[in-house]
């Protein structure tokens, strides 16, 4: 099966729902003895579930479903109310059938092993800075930009766990194949993991969006987080932000304020990065 062939095949079967995800099995055991401890404090908890990207999306769409509340009409978008909304018991048993169901499934390739490494250094920078965008120049809920920016990957690592099967899948793609197929891909993973559409719909318009002036809604947010972010996605999906010209990005982000958000961010990155993904 050549690459052309292999990007369709597994397209195909995205569109049909044939998805299954791989994880870290150390980071959910970490998470699940964590949870374990009667001392584990919410905070605690809230960081190790948003350090699992397929388990933070899990979480809140558990917390959406009508026994949790879901039908309230204000729907979770973030894993901080997830948590509290689902509780310590829910959470265990969720972590609990991640753990049962993803042994055996991790990456094997050294080199993909590699790449899947570096796109969770990215995501989790990406992640940090739009909790500080968010809180600094944005002003849209910092867990939700948290939460989008740690799963905004998740079609990069399905690829990923698929190119195990697919040799060569991943090398230079001068036909854009694969961004056609990634794109197809995590729409259809975002939907397999209930991502609230408010998050899905920006992490969507990343590629081809277009960064408002002042920048001040989630899309925004996620834009400016991938732009600054010191670790590069390995699968080269880093959009351009367009040529507004320096001096607009200026008003609302000057030397000092960009200095603050990549401080507190370097921070976080730092505190979520000690759980790998494979």
């Amino acid at each position: 099966m050549n690459k052309l062939e292999a990007f369709g095949y597994i397209a195909a079967q995205a569109v049909r729902g044939e998805i299954t995800f791989p994880t870290s099995v150390n980071a959910v055991l970490r998470l699940q003895l964590a949870l374990d401890d009667p001392d584990c404090h919410v905070e605690e908890a809230i960081r190790l579930v948003l350090a699992e990207p397929q388990l933070a999306a899990r979480t809140v769409a558990m917390a959406n479903t009508v026994a949790f509340g879901g039908n309230s009409g204000v729907p979770v978008t973030n894993v901080r109310s997830a948590v509290t909304r689902i509780g310590y018991r829910r959470l265990q048993a969720l972590v609990a059938s991640l753990v049962v169901r993803q042994f055996g499934s991790r990456i094997k390739d050294p080199v993909l092993r590699a790449k899947a490494e570096q796109l969770w250094d990215h995501s989790t920078h990406v992640a940090a800075l739009a909790y500080a965008l968010a809180r600094h120049v944005t002003y849209v809920n910092p867990d939700t930009a948290m939460f989008a920016g740690i799963v905004h990957e998740v079609g990069g690592f399905y690829l990923l766990s698929r190119a195990d099967d697919f040799p060569g899948l991943l090398e230079d793609d001068a036909e854009n194949w694969g961004t056609l197929c990634e794109d197809v891909v995590s729409l259809e993973v975002m939907k397999k993991l209930a991502i609230p559409p408010v998050v899905a719909e920006a992490i969507g318009d990343m590629r081809g969006g277009w960064l408002n002036m002042p920048p001040g809604n989630l899309l925004d947010t996620l834009l400016l987080a991938n732009q600054y972010a010191p670790v590069a996605s390995p699968l080269g999906n880093k959009p351009a932000l367009p040529p507004h010209g320096e001096s607009a990005i200026d008003l609302v982000l000057d030397e000092d304020t960009l200095a603050q958000i990549k401080d507190e961010a370097a921070e976080m990155a730092l505190a979520m990065g000690d759980a790998v993904l494979v």
